[in-house]
């Protein structure tokens, strides 16, 4: 192919080239260029973006060969990039009369086809020719069919391609790699277990053909078996990224977070720091109740993505977790800077404000997060239990109507309604509404317990509770 950026030791034969070819085109006698130079000023021409020149070329170029298939292949190209669809195809007709096996032909009338939105007949046009062609050729034109049918959302069609592929040449990496996407997208995983535990069998080196099946199965939740499968793959291939990241996914699901941990150890050893590693670490230290070491990889996981608020909002958690109100609500104020609309972020600060008994500013922290999510429940059971605990059990009841406006009858509404009418001293009135919360939402009797355990010591209550805790 003809490069622009020449080094000095070739730019002479560039301007010698070029200087021939303008003598040919001014009628000079006795300038000449053969078949493959006249291919190589075509190309300079179609890197400098000058399609009148290019196309007077290949023109010139024809008369002096008009046998030149790869000339005629040129033009149709050009003709392409410049959507001159029907003369594209009419040149490639003209070409494939001297060369009608040329695989460039082959790839460039589909790709005419799909600029013509002609999918199917793109697709039927492939597969005509895969059958012409063998090796390497064949797996190119199936490589491309695969595109055509994923550009018309044939998505069967593109796995069913792929493994043709495969069954050709078991190492071809662009197959390998997309088939695992699409045997999850089209929810074949049982189909790519079976053909991938085939390819190792047969080729037990193969390391995409390890990650392929590790992937499938755990898409099928066999979290164990794909664990097996990636320790090949890493054996066979120590810098297989993605393998040590699914691996370490695997382990945090069968909650084997110190093994988790080694292996994302092996993957920031051997690949670029990313904030979705230390995230994981920072995650599996704080299953293991390590919140220091949590936060020390959630904070590296910051440096990288600082505009990141989930990031900032579990460093905050890990300080919940310790009871340190004041430094969660420092890190929980910053995800809330960097993400105003999100209402957990107001909940969480509140909870805190709560503890520390700042309950005013808490309760303006659950008031913000109802006027951002108004339909969400959970945002409304935080302001009414901060009211309650506030001893502003009237107002607990406003707001309870306003959260049933906005989200419905709720079992757990009923709880906090009892719970405030006890407060107030309708005791009877208390009591149906706990019936109707024990009726609708059963197991979430905690939410009026946890309130006040006395209320327990009331008879009627604990008599209430004990029936439907039988039933």
């Amino acid at each position: 192919m003809f490069d622009d950026d020449f080094n000095e030791d070739e730019s002479w034969n560039a301007d010698d080239l070029l200087a021939r070819y303008e003598a040919i085109r001014s009628g000079a006698d006795k300038a000449f260029l053969d078949e493959d130079e006249f291919e190589l000023v075509i190309e300079y021409f179609i890197q400098q973006s000058n399609e009148e020149q290019a196309l007077l070329a290949c023109e010139i170029g024809r008369t002096y060969y008009p046998f030149a298939a790869g000339i005629l292949l040129l033009k149709a190209e050009i003709l392409t990039q410049s959507q001159k669809y029907g003369q594209a195809l009419n040149t490639l007709d003209e070409m494939e009369e001297l060369d009608n096996h040329n695989l460039e032909a082959v790839l460039l009338r589909s790709e005419i086809l799909l600029s013509q939105y002609k999918n199917e007949q793109a697709a039927q046009y492939l597969e005509i020719q895969a059958e012409k062609f063998n090796g390497k050729d064949k797996t190119e034109i199936l490589l491309e069919l695969s595109d055509v049918y994923d550009e018309g959302e044939e998505f069967d069609l593109v796995f069913d391609t792929l493994k043709r592929v495969i069954k050709i040449d078991r190492r071809n990496e662009e197959a390998l790699q997309k088939i695992c996407f699409w045997a999850d997208f089209t929810n074949r995983l049982d189909e790519s277990v079976e053909l991938h535990t085939q390819l190792t069998d047969e080729d037990p080196y193969n390391a995409l053909a390890w990650f392929n099946l590790g992937a499938a199965l755990q898409s099928l939740k066999m979290f164990e078996k794909c664990i097996d499968a990636y320790e090949f793959c890493v054996a066979i291939d120590e810098q297989f990224e993605f393998a040590y990241r699914n691996m370490a996914d695997a382990y945090m699901r069968l909650k084997w977070y110190e093994k988790a941990l080694d292996v994302l150890q092996k993957h920031i050893e051997i690949a670029k720091p990313e904030d979705v590693i230390f995230e994981a670490m920072g995650y599996c230290w704080e299953k293991k109740k390590d919140y220091a070491r949590a936060r020390h990889y959630y904070r590296q996981a910051s440096q990288l993505s600082p505009e990141d608020d989930s990031i900032f909002f579990k460093i905050g958690e890990t300080y919940a977790r310790e009871r340190q109100w004041e430094k969660a609500v420092k890190s929980f104020s910053v995800a809330l800077h960097l993400n105003k609309e999100h209402a957990g972020y107001c909940v969480a600060i509140g909870d805190c404000l709560m503890e520390m008994d700042v309950k005013s500013e808490a309760l303006v922290c659950y008031l913000n997060a109802v006027r951002l999510k108004p339909g969400n429940k959970g945002t409304w059971m935080s302001l009414i239990r901060g009211l309650y605990l506030s001893g502003y059990y009237e107002e607990g009841l406003i707001q309870l109507e306003a959260a049933r406006l906005h989200c419905g009858d709720k079992g757990d509404f009923n709880y906090y309604h009892a719970a405030c009418l006890f407060e107030m001293g309708k005791a009877k009135e208390a009591m149906l509404q706990l019936e109707a919360g024990l009726k609708t939402a059963p197991k979430k009797a905690r939410l009026f317990t946890d309130l006040n355990p006395e209320y327990l010591l009331r008879s009627q209550v604990s008599d209430l509770l004990g029936r439907y805790k039988k039933k």
